[in-house]
């Protein structure tokens, strides 16, 4: 975030250092949009983007180009700690659907009925199993894997999550 280069005028360098801000601002905006929710359990996480806010507010005093982003990141910052703690939630299982085949996104192919999806089961006691199903799959195909693959089909629920991102 505070990269300088060592040649150039001391405009190239300003140019330089604030597109450098820019980026990792962005970068961080983006990362904080698509895992707020679970951003909220990390501690760490959560220091990291407090301190990122006032190093990025610090900032703005003296790099006025950096305003319209800092607003962005308050409200980022105030979102994801104004939201109700997961561990708050009564959900049993947890069903985080991951898609196997990037690249093939990225491509912009249709999704076929033979595709795999792979998901994550998180369970109370804070573990996970994953499972592979394919994506025509029903609810019901997909609690039977899952009871399969934990042993016991009691008490499974199917939670959707979505993201702006």
């Amino acid at each position: 975030y505070h990269a300088q280069p060592s040649q150039g005028t001391e405009q190239e360098k300003m140019d330089y250092a604030l597109n450098n801000k820019r980026r990792v601002i962005r970068l961080v905006l983006q990362w904080a949009a698509l895992y707020g929710d679970l951003l909220q359990e990390d501690e760490a996480a959560m220091a990291f983007l407090e301190e990122f806010y006032v190093s990025v507010s610090d900032d703005t005093r003296m790099i006025t180009a950096l305003k319209e982003q800092l607003s962005e990141l308050e409200k980022i910052v105030k979102q994801v700690s104004e939201e109700p703690k997961a561990s708050q939630k009564k959900h049993k299982v947890l069903l985080q659907l991951f898609n196997i085949n990037d690249d093939r996104a990225q491509k912009h192919q249709p999704i076929k009925g033979s595709d795999e999806v792979l998901f994550k089961v998180y369970c109370v006691d804070q573990t996970y199993t994953t499972i592979r199903v394919p994506v025509s799959s029903s609810v019901k195909e997909v609690i039977s894997a899952v009871a399969d693959k934990l042993g016991s089909g009691e008490g499974l629920i199917i939670v959707k999550m979505s993201s702006g991102g």
